[in-house]
């Protein structure tokens, strides 16, 4: 069954099926909220509450819309309200696993974990939108169409933003680079 068969069936009162949902999504859904909070107990609770948000707000899927848009719209907004709950924002350190894997690998590992560190601290100076956009484009390799589709906008606008992302990406990496 596919994921919006899956979703119309919890909808209509199925609620079994949500475990599946649960078993395909809860991985992507914490690396998503890890890669954004910076904390894994608190992705872990989070994750939680996405998933209870399904069942909670299941009669607001619109049948025929594509579930794994839906689903990282509810994650974005359940890390939102938990930082307007909190009042303070911005984690120090963004902790990104396997980061080593995305850089070269001809660094010595001292080197390498000076970079992971430098770009930790550049992507914490991001806003929230900027972390959100790389962190689905870049490290989940979303496509833009499905970023465009979870932020609800255009494709042409998530290009732009992206860009600009990287761009201040960039220069908050040489910024501290330099220091």
């Amino acid at each position: 069954m596919t994921d919006e068969m899956l979703m119309k069936a919890v909808k209509d009162g199925d609620l079994q099926q949500a475990s599946l949902l649960f078993e395909r999504y809860n991985k992507r859904i914490f690396n998503f909220l890890a890669y954004m909070a910076g904390d894994r107990v608190l992705s872990e609770d989070l994750t939680q509450n996405v998933f209870l948000r399904v069942i909670r707000y299941r009669n607001s899927y619109r049948d025929g819309a594509r579930f794994e848009g839906w689903i990282f719209q509810i994650s974005r907004n359940v890390l939102a309200d938990h930082y307007q709950g909190q009042k303070h924002h911005r984690s120090q350190f963004i902790d990104v696993e396997n980061m080593s894997d995305t850089l070269s690998d001809n660094t010595d590992a001292a080197e390498q974990d000076e970079k992971e560190h430098l770009l930790q601290r550049a992507m914490s100076r991001l806003t929230e939108e900027q972390r959100q956009l790389l962190v689905l484009t870049r490290f989940q390799h979303r496509k833009y169409e499905e970023v465009a589709q979870i932020m609800n906008t255009t494709v042409a606008n998530i290009k732009v933003k992206v860009h600009r992302a990287i761009g201040q990406l960039r220069e908050h990496y040489f910024t501290l680079e330099k220091i």
